[in-house]
């Protein structure tokens, strides 16, 4: 099966202060965003493979868009997610966001074992997603529990899915919680 994209959108968010404290880097956040007719709209196919064998390609593509977003920086997070149309299931999100997809964007990342934070659901053109976002290392890392919250200004359309993937250069800027840090997973990979 040919996944056809319909738009593709790169969010570039540079934090460079949060409750007082300045980042120097600024902590850098990326979203890349991939939105698809969905073959399956106003169909409850039982068979998902043929979205699960076409994803691999999806997740090269995107890991592709993130490395240029960077810039040369080191993602240290991750997460995705998935918006399906309205004449979609949301099992159709989560049929392109297995493992076989993923696996593309943590070699192009480098470094990334950890389970990968993600949710999916149905609606409407325009409404909001929260995606969750983790340390590429260790899900253990407290200051990487993070996110971020898009949009995709007027979509997915009914008959679309939008597949996000998203990333960050750290933690959460004066993460005073504790825990295993990024220093210490770094130091025993």
């Amino acid at each position: 099966m040919e996944l056809i994209e319909t738009r593709n959108l790169t969010i570039v968010d540079d934090i460079h202060e949060t409750d007082g404290t300045r980042a120097s880097p600024p902590l850098r956040k990326v979203a890349v965003v991939s939105v698809l007719k969905n073959p399956f709209a106003g169909k409850p196919a039982s068979d998902m493979q043929p979205l699960i064998e076409a994803s691999p390609a999806l997740g090269t593509a995107l890991g592709t868009r993130i490395l240029s977003a960077l810039d040369g920086r080191d993602a240290q997070s991750y997460g995705k997610a998935g918006i399906v149309g309205i004449n979609g299931f949301q099992e159709h999100a989560n049929a392109l966001l297995t493992t076989v997809f993923a696996n593309p964007i943590r070699d192009a990342i480098g470094d990334a074992q950890a389970w990968i934070s993600s949710f999916t659901k149905v609606a409407a053109p325009g409404e909001s997603i929260d995606v969750p976002m983790n340390h590429k290392g260790d899900v253990f890392v407290r200051s990487h529990y993070d996110g971020m919250s898009l949009a995709v200004p007027g979509g997915p359309l009914a008959d679309e899915i939008a597949i996000i993937f998203c990333v960050a250069t750290g933690g959460r800027i004066n993460a005073r919680v504790g825990g295993l840090t990024h220093k210490e997973v770094v130091a025993r990979s």
